[in-house]
């Protein structure tokens, strides 16, 4: 047998898992796992069955037969006995190869691990490979694809990234008739089940499904596996491996017919479809929002994916994307420009059918082609004052250099009279546009035209150069006012993006920062948009659940909103209070995204939250019955033992000895008492259940009821005044706090054993033992107790975990108590608003501090 180390240069190296993937039960997955099997043992790998299920067929059991099997643990669940993969003896077992069947599978509850996946991956880190089986209704990205086709609900399933990170997924494929035969042949079932899996699961459609998803999820695999290569390969050249075709949309009114063609060409080449729209890369330029909104709409019903590119040069960001995809095809729309313009630019199709290469390229006509672009001169962009403002100066300026043309007739020339009337069209058009400009440019020269030309006050044309200065007055008007229109556009265009980025950042700070991030972010679109209410809707079960919502009657429903922005197709963010422009839409959109990442971290937070607590109490259970086993017991037994002695009639005990053990019997119950309060203490901290109840109290009477349950009260020095002034306390539990950290002293804190000795002189036979001292003193607005001991002290960087639950002094065993003393002194602290710290004591030791605040001056 070949020793198997699993490590490389010092390191473990992790395991390889091989998987054998199916479309149904039957097709063969395990008897191709163990012939692996067999094949690796015959060239000499170590090779062991951690588990394998046969289901009762013969010929997988044979080639069971030969191979070493980890015998399986037996687990007790309810009243019986289930048998589970040993995990641990296989680990011990270290082979070189584990065989690992039915990788879905669930573990009874108790095991370890919950899934036998998790199981896997402690071998794959063990460094040890593993060969496994899966069946593809198992994936849980197909869950529920199968339930829809089969009917049949999987509750074992297994995460896609857990088949994906396997080194090899070999496709077990069979037909479904010849899955069906073996059926009817009973290779798979009992005769007892053959008839209803043959009329159910195993249906010829259910099984061509079954099959066509189990390649096509084998085939993403390889192709992302093939896209891994080519991105470390550097290779950017087109492999036609597979047909993925892409179609470039501008946001226009062709976009989805090209969209829709595209479809039926993916369709029949059986490939996959990509849409694509490239942004120009100063975010300004482009389509409007909700033409884009609606491409994305048009792309899911279709089955496409929709992408966004930015780039200044579109045909080289788009051929840069269909290389990236590895694409083969690539679609586009005929242009829309007009055959003059084509004259001096070709236009982005002739530029991308010149530079593909190796992509195909379809130019797909349409209703819009060889229109020309349209200038929308119908809407301008400038403020309706300044179109106002452009109107009133449209005759006054040209009227003003006509009167000041005539005035200075004899004084200036043609030439300024004409360049006054191209500044006035100038100023007009730089204020109010394109339409006001024209007035002024034909007002213009009708007044030139009509003062300065001959014949005088004729608004006849005399000449050819009067015509000329017409046109260019009107040419300059039409430029001029397009580029200021265009430039009001784009300030339009840019101030909105610089909102919708502050709105954008003001939505993720809020996420990212906010203790209640979605009622806040949820509360910031209302108040943005100027809403009556905002509601974040959830579908369960074809019903909607408001999950969160501000605002007065907020939608029950997406139907009943004004403005619904689906978010997913079961998670909708409904707006009440007034319909809100198309521009708008880019903003909500991410907006109604940052509400579902703010939905999910909640829930992720209230899931770590609730887990931690179980958490938390898990290990409280464990660390309480590891901890108190012990300690119970040993009163137990010296109770029992006493009462077993009194009770004993062959014993002659004398009165002193009768004394003893009663006292040993209630000294021990008193260990028991103080041991079952404590626990109780410690739950009802746990849980939130101590409720106390303040009122005026001093140490001295705290002090003095602590002390009268103590038997080593000899040992205890107080100083306590009784002017101190009264501090804010409950009594029950303050007494609780101080006996505590006494009791925690008297144990901890002796330096030596008791030794008899002569104190006084006089004869007389006492103990010396170190004090315990208990001071007192007011200092500022707040009371302090200070319990002093001389014993060992704290280790070193230690007093911050003192409190904790279940910490002893050096967890030294020879010290009864499961040290929650200090931990129900510290949580009874915290509940009444007082402070409790360690201290090191000059000279060795530990002091405890209690710190209150004064009382107020109330009646009690």
């Amino acid at each position: 047998m070949k020793e198997h180390t699993g490590a490389v240069d010092g390191k473990r190296k992790r395991g390889e898992l091989r998987i054998y993937l199916g479309a149904a039960p039957g097709v063969g997955k395990t008897y191709a796992m163990l012939g692996e099997a067999h094949r690796r043992r015959e060239r000499g790998t170590d090779v062991v069955i951690g588990l394998v299920e046969t289901h009762g067929r013969d010929k997988t059991a044979a080639l069971v037969d030969g191979l070493e099997v980890v015998p399986r643990r037996e687990v007790h669940y309810r009243g019986a006995s289930v048998t589970e993969m040993d995990i641990d003896a296989l680990l011990a077992r270290a082979p070189e190869v584990a065989v690992v069947d039915e990788l879905a599978h669930t573990n009874v509850p108790g095991s370890r691990n919950t899934k036998r996946w998790q199981d896997v991956e402690e071998l794959l880190a063990a460094g040890i490979d593993v060969l496994s089986t899966v069946n593809v209704q198992h994936l849980e990205s197909l869950n529920d694809v199968v339930r829809r086709i089969t009917g049949v609900e999987q509750h074992e399933t297994v995460p896609d990234e857990v088949v994906r990170r396997a080194e090899q997924v070999e496709l077990v494929d069979l037909t479904p008739e010849a899955l069906r035969r073996r059926l009817a042949h009973g290779n798979v079932y009992a005769a007892h089940k053959i008839d209803a899996a043959l009329g159910n699961y195993f249906r010829v459609g259910n099984l061509t499904a079954l099959r066509e998803l189990a390649l096509l999820w084998l085939a993403d695999q390889v192709d992302v596996a093939l896209q891994r290569y080519r991105t470390e390969q550097r290779i950017t050249d087109t492999w036609e491996a597979r047909e993925r075709i892409v179609v470039a949309v501008t946001g226009g009114p062709e976009s989805e017919t090209l969209i829709r063609r595209a479809r039926r060409i993916a369709v029949r080449a059986g490939a996959e479809l990509l849409v694509v729209h490239v942004l120009r890369g100063d975010g300004l330029t482009g389509p409007p929002p909700d033409s884009v909104a609606a491409l994305r709409k048009v792309t899911e019903n279709v089955g496409a994916t929709f992408h966004t590119v930015v780039g200044d040069d579109v045909p080289t960001a788009l051929l840069e994307f269909a290389r990236g995809v590895n694409a083969t095809q690539l679609v586009l729309g005929t242009s829309r420009r007009s055959r003059l313009a084509r004259v001096f630019d070709e236009g982005i199709g002739a530029t991308v059918v010149q530079a593909s290469g190796p992509i195909d390229v379809h130019m797909v006509t349409h209703a819009q082609a060889r229109r020309g672009l349209s200038w929308r001169l119908d809407r301008s962009a400038l403020t309706r004052s300044r179109r106002l403002l452009g109107w009133a100066l449209a005759p006054l300026l040209p009227a003003a250099v006509a009167a000041l043309g005539v005035l200075t007739r004899h004084e200036v020339s043609f030439s300024t009279d004409l360049i006054g009337f191209f500044l006035a069209t100038v100023v007009v058009a730089l204020v109010g546009g394109l339409w006001p400009a024209i007035a002024a440019a034909l007002l213009g020269a009708g007044l030139l035209n009509f003062f300065f030309t001959e014949p005088y006050h004729s608004l006849a044309v005399a000449t050819p150069e009067n015509l000329v200065t017409l046109v260019a007055m009107l040419v300059v008007a039409v430029l001029v006012a397009l580029v200021v229109d265009r430039a009001a556009r784009l300030a339009e265009q840019g101030a909105r993006a610089r909102t919708e980025a502050a709105l954008l950042a003001s939505y993720a700070r809020t996420v990212l920062t906010s203790p209640y991030p979605l009622a806040r972010l949820l509360e910031k679109v209302r108040e943005n948009f100027n809403l009556e209410s905002v509601a974040l809707l959830e579908r369960h079960a074809g019903e909607w659940e408001r999950v969160a919502c501000v605002g007065p009657q907020p939608c029950d429903e997406p139907d009943e909103a004004d403005v619904d922005v689906p978010v997913t197709a079961d998670v909708h963010l409904a707006l009440r209070g007034r319909t809100l422009p198309a521009g708008d839409q880019r903003a909500l959109e991410a907006a109604a995204g940052q509400a579902l990442l703010a939905l999910r971290q909640q829930r992720m937070a209230a899931e770590t939250a609730d887990a931690q607590r179980r958490a938390e109490t898990t290990e409280l259970r464990t660390a309480i019955l590891s901890a108190v086993g012990h300690d119970l017991r040993t009163p137990l037994t010296s109770i029992k033992a006493a009462i077993g002695s009194l009770r004993d009639p062959q014993l002659r005990l004398t009165p002193e000895d009768t004394a003893e053990l009663l006292e040993t019997v209630e000294t021990s119950a008193d260990r028991l008492t103080g041991l079952i309060d404590n626990l109780l203490d410690s739950s009802r901290l746990a849980t939130g259940a101590v409720a106390p109840r303040l009122r005026p109290i001093t140490y001295d009477e705290a002090v003095g009821r602590a002390l009268a349950g103590i038997d080593e009260r000899a040992a205890v020095a107080v100083d306590v005044p009784e002017d101190l002034p009264p501090i804010a306390a409950d009594v029950g539990l303050l007494e609780r706090v101080v006996a505590n950290v006494v009791d925690n002293a008297l144990r901890h804190g002796r330096l030596t054993p008791r030794r008899p000795v002569d104190v006084d002189g006089d004869g007389r036979i006492t103990t010396d033992e170190p004090e315990i001292a208990l001071r007192a003193s007011a200092h500022g607005d707040e009371v302090e107790l200070r319990v002093v001991d001389h014993g060992p002290g704290l280790p070193k960087n230690t007093a911050d975990t003192v409190f904790a639950p279940f910490q002893r002094l050096g967890d030294r065993d020879n010290i009864p108590g499961v040290g929650l003393g200090l931990s129900v002194a510290k949580g009874f602290t915290d509940a009444m608003g007082g402070t409790i710290t360690a201290e090191d004591t000059p000279g060795g030791g530990l002091t405890i501090v209690l710190s209150f605040p004064v009382a107020e001056a109330v009646p009690a």
